[in-house]
């Protein structure tokens, strides 16, 4: 079954909101296992507020001797696995990268992410040699505006869709309270309470064209 990693060499990206948007969305469908493998443990900590969606099952890693064989467990018994990696390369990130069948680079549009991106692309290629295949992959834009962005956000936008043989998400995920409001409160989007949180309905039409997006993807590769 289709195993998704979300890697970026650098921290504050949006991996883990990028996985835990998209693991609900696919649970609204699909039996889902999230594995946590953020040594901060985001994932499992946001499952311990609320309930998490009746089909999504969060597993805190045991670490890189434990990673491959929590993803080849969790794939034998679902029919998606998302991986939240840590924010820096390690030998965990290069053996679940190489278990995947897409990994997803999130990255905001900032130069410092840009370059991370590519470093993180280029350890991708690494485990692949490895692996003696091709990982494919897909950079998904993070934490963007919503109305006009800066010239400087623009110009990194279009660096990163220059770049030879890297695709690019055309969804981007887009900076909402709805989104980070998951941390605070946990559940799914669809739990939120439009009383305390703004956007609801918004942030619901963009993690479903990012899912979408993204089960588009796998059929082409998987």
């Amino acid at each position: 079954m289709p195993v998704i990693s979300m890697a970026n060499s650098k921290g504050g990206s949006g991996k883990s909101t990028s996985a835990l948007v998209l693991a609900c969305e696919l649970a609204r469908g699909a039996d889902v296992v999230l594995i946590d493998a953020d040594p901060r443990r985001p994932l499992s900590a946001w499952s311990t507020l609320a309930p998490p969606p009746e089909r999504l099952d969060v597993v805190s890693s045991a670490g890189e001797r434990a990673i491959q064989d929590e993803i080849d467990e969790a794939a034998s018994r679902v029919p998606f696995v998302v991986v939240d990696l840590e924010g820096t390369a390690s030998r965990l990130a290069s053996y679940a990268m190489a278990e995947s069948d897409l990994v997803l680079i999130p990255t905001q549009e900032q130069y410092q992410d840009a370059q991370a991106a590519v470093d993180t692309l280029a350890e991708l290629k690494r485990a692949g040699r490895a692996a003696r295949r091709e990982i494919p992959s897909a950079i998904l834009l993070t934490r963007t505006r919503a109305a006009v962005k800066p010239r400087t956000a623009r110009h990194v936008a279009e660096q990163l869709r220059g770049l030879p043989g890297t695709r690019v998400l055309n969804v981007e995920l887009v900076e909402r309270d709805a989104f980070s409001a998951l941390f605070a409160s946990g559940g799914s989007l669809h739990s939120l309470d439009p009383r305390d949180v703004r956007g609801i309905e918004k942030a619901i039409e963009n993690a479903e064209a990012y899912a979408g997006e993204v089960v588009k993807i796998l059929r082409e590769v998987v």
